[in-house]
């Protein structure tokens, strides 16, 4: 199957503009099992729909592969400044995400017992003229408000099922559960970790686990946040209380498989006296526990971000542990970049286009990648010589203002080209 040429009149405006298909390049439909399209993106998450949304705006007919259910994931994620611009871009009225709460204020705090221990950071948005970093949504929320924008773009369609083959030999071929084919010019892949269009594509991954799970859920409290998300480093990894609305907050507890097992057993009251301990008693008296949800922490690096016909966005080509909020962020600015690349190579072969996308987010997809994994083992490891490096870099924030400006615009991920 040729690649397809985009039109430059499709092209030539900002993804900020609807842009109608031309009757012609409409989604063609030989009959009702089969469907051509120039992208096909497999994945329902916040990326997957997020790209769907972004080249459906860019005026490309696209093709989402996502079941059709709820998102039964009861994480938040903090979205940054950078994330926040992008999707008002492409019309996702952000204010208007139920729950979303703004971050205005960072703080970490060692939590560890060592002998050097790190002084405890605090960010404050306002020192570089935001009112916030970020706000933070429920991740089904997020969704559900992708979704609802979506559908208002006739050159988006998506498909309910499970892609269950996909062939890159001739072109794109992605055959469903119920047996359906789509066939497409260029595949994305935005389904996680262990991306069925990264294994088709052939593109090796570096995977390596800790022995770490996250076990995240939400709950109420009698002492205001103050819109102040806190992340107590401890020997076991991030403990992060996240604001949500009102009196309430999310966590992420990072601690050993086998006592993330014993906590995911544990009474409510159980859980909440241990979440009183080790969050200090900062939000006061806990109630109303939410539901639980554990999440074995490991981290992962694909060779190239694409490859021929085949891109790849979000946790399909990188992750890592919950240190800093950078994961879906990361993933956000995958897909930016991409419809920024299609957008100015718009006459240029689809392989052309994924060489120059993966090379466009190496830098950015590595030194965060990285940067996430140095930290975490730093908390792991009672190695004096990195303990105090630690302390050190962090007493380097606190104190050199121009050094603290510097890390926080990188933190909120402003967008640059």
């Amino acid at each position: 199957m040729p690649n397809a040429l985009y039109r430059k009149e499709e092209y030539s405006h900002s993804t900020a503009h609807t842009v109608a298909p031309d009757q012609s390049s409409l989604m063609d439909k030989p009959d009702n099992n089969n469907l051509h399209t120039q992208a096909v993106i497999i994945g329902g998450g916040p990326v997957g729909w997020m790209s769907a949304l972004a080249l459906a705006r860019a005026g490309l007919d696209t093709v989402l592969v996502a079941l059709d259910e709820p998102l039964q994931d009861h994480r938040t994620v903090a979205l940054m400044q950078g994330s926040l611009a992008f999707l008002d871009e492409l019309g996702v009225d952000t204010a208007g995400i139920s729950d979303a709460t703004p971050l205005e204020t960072m703080q970490l705090i060692d939590g560890t017992s060592r002998l050097i221990r790190a002084p405890e950071v605090k960010f404050e948005a306002s020192e570089i003229g935001h009112s916030c970093f970020a706000l933070n949504v429920p991740v089904a929320n997020l969704v559900k408000k992708i979704q609802d924008t979506a559908s208002n773009h006739s050159n988006l369609v998506h498909k309910s099922g499970l892609a269950e083959d996909i062939s890159l030999t001739d072109g794109v071929s992605v055959t469903l559960d119920n047996n359906d084919i789509i066939t497409a010019d260029f595949v994305i892949g935005a389904d996680g970790r262990g991306s069925r269009v990264r294994e088709a594509a052939g593109i090796a991954v570096r995977q390596w686990s800790y022995p770490q799970t996250a076990l995240v859920t939400h709950f109420h409290h009698d002492q205001p946040h103050q819109n102040i998300s806190t992340e107590f480093h401890t020997e076991s990894g991030p403990f992060t209380l996240v604001p949500l609305q009102g009196n309430r907050s999310s966590l992420v507890c990072v601690v050993p498989p086998d006592e993330a097992e014993r906590l995911m057993s544990a009474s409510e009251s159980e859980l909440i006296r241990y979440i009183e301990k080790r969050g200090r008693h900062l939000l006061g008296r806990i109630s109303q526990l939410g539901p639980r949800q554990c999440f074995p922490i490991s981290s992962q690096i694909a060779e190239t971000m694409a490859k021929h016909t085949a891109f790849l966005v979000g946790e399909s080509g990188h992750a890592f542990p919950p240190i800093g909020a950078q994961g879906l962020n990361l993933g956000l600015r995958d897909v930016q970049d991409l419809a920024r690349q299609f957008s100015l190579m718009h006459h240029a072969p689809i392989p052309e286009i994924a060489a120059r996308y993966s090379e466009k987010r190496k830098l950015d997809v590595n030194s965060r990648t990285f940067g996430v994994d140095l930290l975490n083992r730093s908390l792991l490891t009672g190695f004096l010589p990195v303990q105090l490096a630690r302390g050190l870099g962090l007493f380097a924030a606190k104190s050199i203002a121009p050094l603290r400006r510097t890390l926080m615009r990188q933190g909120i991920g402003a967008y640059s080209s």
